[in-house]
């Protein structure tokens, strides 16, 4: 049975058991615990903590998960995987455990003809908790399994909770066995390899207080509402189904690990290490292709980091595996191929997918050979100094700086005849996950208390009228101020004031909410912002101006002249898209924006810096919709129809059945959002491009003003070309042709200035070679040169100085002060090296008289500190040293 029908059947049995079919959320929510979605109740979290009532009873869905914490031990075993499918039935208030039990055994072991899976009742086993005899007593009583096969285990295995403070519960958990081959008997607690877990039947009954860890927290008492939570491992039965030993073999990965034997040369099952490797490429391809499916694009922190250590993980193992070209566009077409039935939106965006990836594998191949370098370097230093070993945090920086995992380095060093000093690396790595752990400990506690709100979100959520209206009669339902619900407040309060009906658009799809003005019988209040709890109530955050306000009628207003510059920004950035689409291709999507009155900022997916012409055809072509007057048509449809029309969608949105549709121009813009928008396109005014930038790995930004402001800018602009016109005695037309003109007439002054400052500088080393001091038969140069010297220049004069003495023993020390520092270098011939002499520890002996840090080769090693004053009595250390040889 393939994947995507186990799904299939999974999804029907439920929803024909009445439950509502929830699509997969996307794998990036606004959760301050979370990179990404690692369970599949996480989109489900603010019903399980009570801050939202669900608009279902029961629900069913498979969401798409991703766990990275152990992203290094992938590919060790069979069992771990980063991302993964959980499937899920839920239930809030409804059904509990007599009903979660019987829907999971009637799906696993009804026959393939009635729409189960076949599985044979004799070979499940199930575990509940320690003292849930009810859980026992259905399984025994009502299904009918064998008190023998029913096994009782303790909170680390059989007690759920979110690891936070909330709701929590025993669970049940069941399990396939796999036969004797598989290990001993004794059901799961005897061998969980042989037994393997494939569902997870969550009882939700209790709230958990403070702790830490899986069993050490209190039970605070019983929930409200008794709710049902389970995951079954969609991978896990596609493993059973099949006939394959693990989810390597199964038909979405075993097709990439084919792909992987053809373009390396190594064969799967031939050894343990190659084994490895081939499993990473597999499990590591399908996450990272469902990360950027999501919106993710490499950079170096965050989710950003997380998805460039699994596409360079693959790089890497593929190389290892005897790979010599690029793979990455052929692992992602083999996944994508693999996971289209399942997903298949990714259809629509194979292009930027492969995109993405293959940049990181050009941009790792170059990085590649940098770590090469510094590798070969290492391993020259350690041969010079008669040492056997790269020192440890050598090797971690390869591998925290350059992407050089400690396998790959343990290789090249094999191959140099030099081992890696394996502790020193785990050991700053133990110190490297203990920061993270703490940090992400730290983290954890970070749920926003929502609850506040409930009873509004519940009960009255905010009719928006904003669309139409910039004034509306209201009635005031809540106030807050300072975190508790007031029935009045005063002059000089900062409050949140919830009404019935707004005209004020609260912040989202980058259009920060409106500016405005709530009004009643002796109170004014000045609204500075408006935002969105649980996405159906408006929250005016404001300042009381005048009077009391309590529980009243109102009267709600935008300022006119803010919502005015917001629409024409908003609609800017529409055309913008647009625009920026024509011009770069359709791999270049939105990842972000943010847009205020007179100003936008865009923020797309492209590995490039845009030219001057391209940002010069995006105003233009912007520029042009703005003159063509389109007219901007909104409308309500579903999302299956507004996809069919081509509308574009933002990558990590969740969106309902009925979205809205913004078209202008027919096919030149159309997407789907909620913010407001000016009527035609002409209303936007001039838009002014001011410049793109990047702001992260592979996502680059374009700035503009629109309207007034776009004017303004473009005025100054103007006025700044006249000066310079005038100052230059040119038409402004000339001016790029004289500037140009002037800045090389510059930069030729300054190249001869510098060639005459370093001719003064190596004439002036002659002197220093002739007053060159006698130390234990070297012949030793140490000078502390004029202030603003340079590293670099250093480097030039060592190395003159060394050429004019080859023929001698000898050993240049040269120090400055330049920009507040100490830059020093030490150089030595090859007879002194020979003599002994590593310039590379007498560096580091000065460094400790300065406060400094260096390093480098016998016959040449600089550094730097911070203490000018110790650069003296380092040179006279570096002396006695020298006494010592």
């Amino acid at each position: 049975m393939q994947t995507h029908e186990i799904r299939e059947r999974f999804t029907q049995h439920f929803v024909n058991a009445g439950h509502t079919a929830v699509p997969s959320a996307s794998l990036i929510l606004d959760d301050p615990n979370l990179l990404f979605v690692n369970a599949g109740m996480v989109p489900f979290k603010p019903y399980f903590l009570g801050q939202q009532t669900p608009p279902f009873e029961t629900a069913t869905s498979i969401q798409k998960c991703v766990r990275t914490l152990d992203i290094e031990e992938v590919g060790i075993t069979t069992r771990h995987n980063t991302f993964f499918q959980m499937a899920g039935n839920f239930s809030f208030g409804n059904y509990f455990k007599e009903g979660a039990i019987k829907h999971a055994w009637s799906l696993l072991t009804n026959s393939v003809e009635d729409g189960g899976y076949g599985f044979d009742p004799e070979r499940l086993w199930v575990t509940v908790y320690l003292d849930d005899d009810e859980a026992a007593d259905i399984w025994h009583k009502q299904i009918g399994i064998p008190a023998e096969r029913i096994q009782r285990l303790g909170m680390a295995d059989n007690y759920w909770s979110m690891g936070v403070p909330g709701p929590c519960g025993p669970c049940s958990e069941i399990y396939y066995d796999r036969g004797p081959e598989h290990g001993k008997d004794g059901g799961p607690e005897a061998d969980d390899n042989r037994y393997l877990e494939i569902w997870n039947l969550v009882f939700m009954q209790n709230e958990r207080g403070e702790g830490i860890g899986k069993d050490n927290f209190e039970i605070l008492g019983p929930l409200p509402k008794q709710n049902i939570d389970t995951g079954m491992g969609v991978e896990r039965i596609a493993c059973l189904l099949q006939g394959v030993d693990n989810v390597y073999e199964t038909d979405l990965l075993r097709p990439v690990i084919d792909t992987a034997e053809k373009l390396t040369g190594a064969t799967y099952g031939s050894n343990d290490q190659d084994n490895i490797r081939f499993r990473v490429i597999a499990d590591h391809s399908r996450t990272g292709m469902m990360l950027i499916l999501d919106g993710v694009t490499p950079g170096n922190e965050g989710r950003g980091y997380i998805l460039r250590r699994l596409l360079r993980r693959i790089i890497r193992s593929a190389r290892l595996l005897g790979a010599q070209g690029a793979t990455m566009e052929a692992f992602m077409n083999t996944i994508m191929d693999t996971m289209t039935p399942s997903y298949p939106e990714i259809a629509d965006s194979r292009e930027r997918i492969l995109a993405v990836a293959v940049n990181e594998e050009k941009a790792f191949l170059n990085t590649l050979e940098s770590g090469t370098k510094l590798f070969e370097d290492a391993a020259a230093e350690a041969k010079s100094a008669g040492k056997t070993t790269i020192a440890g945090d050598e090797a971690f920086t390869l591998h925290d700086t350059y992407g050089f995992p400690i396998d790959l380095t343990l290789e090249m060093a094999a191959e140099a005849g030099l081992k890696v000093d394996e502790e020193g690396f785990h050991s700053l790595m133990a110190e490297q996950k203990a920061r993270a752990k703490a940090d992400s400990q730290a983290k954890k506690h970070g749920h926003a208390d929502l609850t506040i709100y409930r009873e509004w979100v519940d009960q009255n959520p905010t009719e928006f009228v904003g669309y139409d209206n910039l004034e509306a009669e209201a009635r005031v339902l809540g106030l807050i101020s300072g975190g508790e619900k007031k029935t009045t407040v005063g002059q000089g309060d900062e409050v949140e004031v919830i009404l019935d009906v707004t005209p004020m658009y609260a912040e989202a799809g980058g259009q920060l909410g409106d500016r405005g003005l709530i009004r009643a019988v002796g109170a004014l209040l000045n609204v500075t912002d408006v935002q969105k709890i649980g996405k159906k109530l408006w929250v005016h955050k404001a300042v009381v101006q005048e009077g009391q306000l309590g529980l009243e009628a109102v009267t709600a207003s935008v300022d006119k002249q803010w919502r005015h510059a917001a629409r024409q920004a908003h609609t800017g950035t529409h055309l913008i898209h647009a625009a920026l689409r024509q011009v770069l291709g359709p791999t270049a999507v939105q990842a972000g924006s943010m847009n205020k009155p007179g100003y936008l900022r865009f923020d797309f997916n492209y590995t490039e810096a845009l030219t001057p012409e391209q940002l010069h055809q995006i105003e233009q072509i912007t520029n042009q919709a703005v003159d063509n007057d389109w007219a901007v048509n909104t409308f309500e449809t579903t999302l299956a129809e507004a996809k069919a029309m081509g509308a574009m969608a933002l990558f990590g949105e969740n969106y309902g059945n009925e979205v809205r549709l913004v078209e202008i121009g027919g096919p030149f813009s159309m997407e789907l959002c909620g913010g407001t928008h000016v009527a035609h396109s002409s209303q936007i005014g001039p838009v002014a491009v001011l410049g793109e930038s990047s702001v992260g790995s592979g996502v680059r930004r374009i700035e503009a003003y629109s309207g007034l402001d776009s004017f303004s800018y473009l005025s100054k602009e103007r006025a700044l070309a006249a000066g310079l016109a005038a100052s230059l005695k040119a038409p402004s037309e000339e001016l790029p042709d004289r500037i140009a003109a002037l800045t090389e007439k510059l930069k030729a002054a300054e190249k001869e200035v510098e060639r005459m400052r370093r001719a003064q500088l190596v004439a002036q080393s002659l002197k220093y070679v002739e007053s060159a001091q006698d130390v234990n038969g070297f012949h030793v140069i140490a000078v502390q040169l004029p202030a603003g010297i340079e590293a670099g220049e250093l480097r030039g004069i060592a190395t003159e100085m060394r050429g004019q003495i080859a023929n001698k023993d000898a050993v240049i020390v040269l120090g400055a002060e330049s920009a507040g520092k100490a830059p020093y270098i030490v150089a030595a011939t090859k007879s002194a090296i020979a003599r002994g002499v590593k310039s590379g520890d007498l560096v580091k002996l000065i460094g400790q008289y300065v406060d400094g840090r260096g390093g480098g080769k016998p016959d040449m090693a600089q550094g730097a500190g911070s203490n000018i004053a110790g650069l003296q009595a380092g040179f006279e250390a570096v002396k006695k040293e020298l006494e010592s040889l």
